[in-house]
């Protein structure tokens, strides 16, 4: 008997790497497969958590970025190399992410391009119908100026508001051309 019980922990324990092996295969697919559901969402929202935190983000840099499985690939506009390295840190150590494809564009230094983003900023969020998304941490209209380029991303609240920034904006001196990105926020069914 004692035989038996020993040949069989010998067994065991030969066979054991072989259907650990197999079990662990499984998980990883099993894991896959929850990534494309329910983690994707938890994934999105990490990163959107974290690329708002990051210090130095602000209202003249943009954050676009795309969660397929464990990759994540971040776009948009900032002013400092420092804010797109960051980005790319903080998401890489987010749960689940395992590759990073940073696509963020870092604008060039003008002068001319800083004296827009200044007048862009006064005129849009001086306007007494947009003072309101200055109140903010980080305001939800973002002002990207690329070679006297003005282009609006974020959201607002209404479709009056979206008009306003854009009319605020064409206004700027010095400015050639104005992209209105805005989107306006999705209310709720009710």
């Amino acid at each position: 008997m004692l035989k038996t019980k020993v040949l069989a922990i010998a067994v065991a324990s030969l066979l054991s790497p072989v259907w650990l092996g197999a079990a662990q295969t499984q998980k990883k697919v099993m894991t896959a497969d929850r990534v494309s559901e329910r983690g994707m969402n938890r994934i999105e929202r990490e990163v959107r958590h974290e690329l708002v935190m990051l210090p130095y983000y602000g209202v003249f840099d943009n954050f676009t970025f795309r969660v397929d499985g464990s990759t994540v690939t971040l776009m948009g506009q900032v002013r400092r190399p420092t804010l797109k390295s960051s980005a790319e840190r903080v998401v890489q150590g987010i749960e689940g992410v395992e590759n990073v494809v940073n696509n963020i564009e870092v604008l060039p230094v003008s002068p001319n391009d800083d004296r827009i983003r200044l007048a862009a900023y006064r005129a849009i969020y001086g306007h007494t119908a947009l003072n309101r998304y200055a109140m903010q941490a980080v305001p939800p209209i973002h002002i990207i100026v690329k070679n006297g380029n003005i282009t609006l991303e974020g959201v607002v609240a209404s479709e009056s508001d979206k008009n306003i920034a854009y009319l605020q904006a064409q206004s700027v001196s010095g400015a050639f051309k104005v992209t209105n990105n805005l989107r306006v926020e999705k209310r709720g069914e009710e």
